[in-house]
């Protein structure tokens, strides 16, 4: 999942990228709404985590420029303002979600993986193939009924590989959506992850790698 942090409290934004980057999110940021609408324009997001109190363009009119888009992300409002009267007026600009500041972090992971199952394309509750069962919301996977003990970023791979499935999906697109903007575009991290995957994995073998095409997992089904 590829989210967009948008607020202008740099360490706020930090706090919350990093977070989400240690639930195996794809976390690219933001401090103004001119650089957001940039990243928009280049980039593919799930959802924006969106401050409405932005310089450069208003969060306001950042939201109304998100939901006009034909492949729009989620839009989450996180924002001081949350009266009741700020939630009603920050839904009707098409914001998804509110939730006001302070907040409980937990609840702002939940509230982010609910939206991203409800985004346009809708991603299926749970992930299976060829005895291989994976549920991002409680963040557990199974082979063969056997837990598997896999780290934040091998999870995210898998997750990838399956949504993708039975299409391949290639070293950068696996780049893009489970790292974020700042990984290196030559770095071998996806090759090294790949390979830790397959050894918890076991036999039967289940990713396969066609060379200049990329990595497909087996034809998945979901329930």
């Amino acid at each position: 999942m590829r989210v967009l942090v948008v607020e202008d409290a740099r360490s706020l934004a930090e706090v919350v990228a990093e977070g989400l980057r240690d639930q195996g999110m794809a976390v690219d940021v933001a401090h103004d709404g001119l650089a957001a609408a940039a990243k928009l324009d280049v980039n593919s997001y799930d959802v924006v985590v969106l401050d409405r109190d932005l310089p450069g363009i208003h969060g306001d009119t950042l939201c109304q420029m998100i939901t006009e888009r034909d492949d729009r992300a989620m839009v989450l409002m996180l924002t001081a303002a949350g009266s009741p009267g700020d939630r009603v007026s920050g839904l009707t600009l098409g914001a998804d979600d509110y939730l006001a500041k302070p907040f409980h972090f937990p609840e702002l992971i939940l509230r982010i993986l609910s939206l991203s199952r409800r985004r346009p394309a809708a991603r299926a509750r749970t992930l299976c193939v060829a005895g291989l069962q994976l549920d991002p919301v409680r963040r557990t996977a199974f082979r063969d009924g056997c837990s598997m003990d896999l780290s934040v970023k091998e999870f995210a791979v898998l997750e990838a590989l399956l949504r993708a499935s039975p299409g391949f999906l290639s070293a950068e697109e696996l780049l893009e959506q489970v790292w974020d903007e700042n990984a290196d575009p030559f770095t071998n991290t996806v090759t090294v992850t790949i390979g830790r995957l397959r050894r918890k994995l076991g036999s039967p073998p289940i990713i396969t790698t066609t060379p200049g095409v990329g990595y497909r997992i087996g034809k998945a089904s979901t329930s």
